[in-house]
């Protein structure tokens, strides 16, 4: 299978996964939590990224990120990647890999599918039927922070998301909102058929922008079927 392709576009926002190998766990404790996100907090301010969202789910992430330097994303995901599995590893007294070969990601149209994909994220843990029906009961993923305004100061909102609101009450209180209805299920297909294809999500006058920018296909593949990887 070749290699999905790298971003390169600055301040145009990426939906990121990375899963661990052969979907086997990559947090096992919650230290392991803690310390990636020390990394991914790190990572991203060194490479220049803003995170928006994210969710860390046992044998996967999620990540809402805008790259604001050239090759951002890749940088801030290599260098947590390389730290969390040599801390992993040392820990556990392993070796090899933890991760599912490199992290996959979608450009995402930020005016129509922004806060659609901060709700895919941190409705992650609902949507897998063992865990917690409210996000709000799930601890590792940023609903804490832009629905309550809890901890992860670290965090970078969207000027989308500022705009919810004069105020962080007035924010976080229409952003809760915004969880009262279900994400549809066509929306939820959407975001996983192009963050595993690693195309864009959005538009089609925002895919020709993306496939004239990059000189790279932008589409979903018409032919075949794209696996349906629950994520």
């Amino acid at each position: 299978m070749p290699r999905l392709p790298r971003f390169n576009l600055v301040d145009v926002p990426q939906h990121v996964i990375q899963r661990g190998n052969n979907r086997q766990a990559c947090f096992f404790e919650a230290d392991d939590y803690l310390f990636y996100l020390e990394c991914l907090k790190e990572a991203s301010k060194s490479a220049g990224c803003d995170i928006h969202a994210y969710v860390l789910m046992t044998n996967h992430v999620h990540i809402l990120a805008t790259p604001r330097r050239d090759y951002a994303v890749s940088r801030m995901m290599q260098s947590v990647g390389r730290r969390y599995v040599q801390y992993v590893n040392r820990r556990n007294q392993r070796t090899g890999t933890l991760w599912e070969g490199r992290y996959r990601a979608s450009l995402v149209e930020a005016e129509r599918y922004l806060l659609t994909c901060y709700r895919y994220i941190e409705l992650n843990p609902v949507r897998a039927k063992s865990l917690p029906d409210n996000p709000e009961n799930y601890r590792w993923s940023s609903y804490h922070a832009n629905a309550l305004g809890r901890g992860d100061a670290w965090l970078t909102p969207h000027p989308l998301y500022s705009d919810l609101g004069g105020s962080p009450a007035e924010r976080q209180a229409r952003y809760r909102a915004l969880f009262t209805e279900a994400l549809t299920r066509e929306a939820v297909q959407e975001i996983r058929q192009t963050v595993n294809q690693g195309v864009a999500l959005g538009g089609e006058q925002f895919r020709d922008q993306i496939e004239a920018a990059l000189d790279m296909r932008a589409r979903p593949g018409s032919r075949g079927r794209p696996r349906n990887r629950r994520s």
